[in-house]
């Protein structure tokens, strides 16, 4: 038996935004890897271990520097069914989540972006508590990102 506990959440939250570009366009960004640092705080690097990058099945993993801390993630695609949609599991020595995201055009140049966020595992201490006393600072993060993705496609 561990003697580090796991807290087993169903933390989930979804959200939308729209993009004032086309479907086609966004999706294009969304999957390239170079353009993570654009909209991604501390984004680093995307390192492909297995597969081939965004198939089904392939392995990455993501650099991530905050202040003077690293993380590493790995990332494996489960469903890449661009332009339509895209899911990926993500892994870290304390948490695991899923991402499933949507891409629906809403008129020619507007598309529309789904995504949902859930967390299955964290094993630590801080992001344990904060996943219990302030569950919307997860969900504050994911939001973030995603204007920051809008933001970024809509200057392209």
């Amino acid at each position: 038996m561990s003697n580090q506990s796991s807290y087993k959440s169903n933390m989930k939250y979804e959200g939308a935004i729209n993009i004032n570009q086309p479907r086609e366009k966004v999706t294009e960004l969304f999957l390239d890897a170079n353009h993570l640092k654009e909209y991604q705080d501390g984004f680093i690097k995307k390192e492909l271990i297995k597969g081939n990058a965004g198939e089904n099945g392939s392995i990455s993993k993501m650099y991530y520097e905050y202040g003077n801390r690293d993380m590493i993630l790995t990332e494996t695609v489960i469903n890449n069914n661009l332009p339509d949609s895209f899911e990926a599991q993500y892994h870290h020595k304390h948490m695991d989540n899923t991402m499933k995201c949507t891409f629906t055009e809403v008129a020619p140049n507007n598309t529309q972006y789904k995504y949902e966020f859930e967390y299955t595992r964290i094993n630590w201490l801080l992001p344990k508590l904060m996943a219990i006393l302030f569950p919307g600072m997860y969900r504050k993060q994911g939001e973030k990102w995603m204007r920051q993705f809008k933001e970024f496609v809509e200057k392209q």
